[in-house]
């Protein structure tokens, strides 16, 4: 949803970008190649959300000279590539603990619930030439998704490697989104 048709050049390429990443996150975690092993097939699925927040956070920081929402921005960045890289370090000591068709068949519709929605927030979210705000507004229901899915996986066996990343994801976005919440509010 668009709160005006007209966009100054500036916003067109940032949201442009933005849909870009959206379009290719969407396809890389609903294409990712999923195992018996719930703790793969998160890691599978996690990587291209965290990759296209990095991603985002870097098209905001072509823009952006809020300085509050720059820290924000290379926060995500740092964290994101540091947590990628913890799950791509134990991966495949996690193939090897495997579910029930049974687990695996409730976290994947819990994972397709959470995703959807977040899908649909981030696709319709209120757009406007403030880029900061628009920002937020993506990256808020991005976060949210992550929390939910990591509190999902939580609920199953997981390889024991992978429960302090969960943890540090849901810790970490909580964190993020007060941040970005009380940013916004003084917007």
């Amino acid at each position: 949803m668009t709160a005006s048709n007209q966009f100054s050049n500036v916003t067109m390429t940032y949201l442009s970008e933005f849909y870009n990443i959206l379009d290719d996150m969407i396809q890389n975690m609903t294409a990712a190649t999923l195992t018996d092993s719930i703790s793969n097939n998160f890691i599978a699925q996690m990587i291209p959300h965290h990759e296209a927040a990095i991603a985002m956070s870097r098209n905001l920081l072509q823009y952006t000279t809020c300085v509050l929402l720059e820290n924000i921005a290379a926060n995500i960045i740092e964290e994101q590539t540091a947590s990628i890289a913890n799950m791509q370090n134990i991966l495949a000591q996690c193939r090897s603990v495997t579910n029930t068709g049974q687990e695996l068949a409730l976290y994947q519709r819990h994972f397709r619930q959470i995703t959807s929605e977040m899908f649909s927030k981030m696709e319709n979210s209120w757009t406007s030439n403030n880029i900061n705000g628009d920002f937020i507004r993506e990256m808020i229901p991005h976060h949210r998704g992550a929390i939910q899915m990591a509190k999902s996986a939580l609920q199953y066996n997981i390889c024991p490697e992978l429960t302090p990343i969960l943890q540090a994801i849901i810790t970490s976005q909580e964190e993020s989104i007060k941040r970005m919440q009380r940013l916004i509010c003084c917007m």
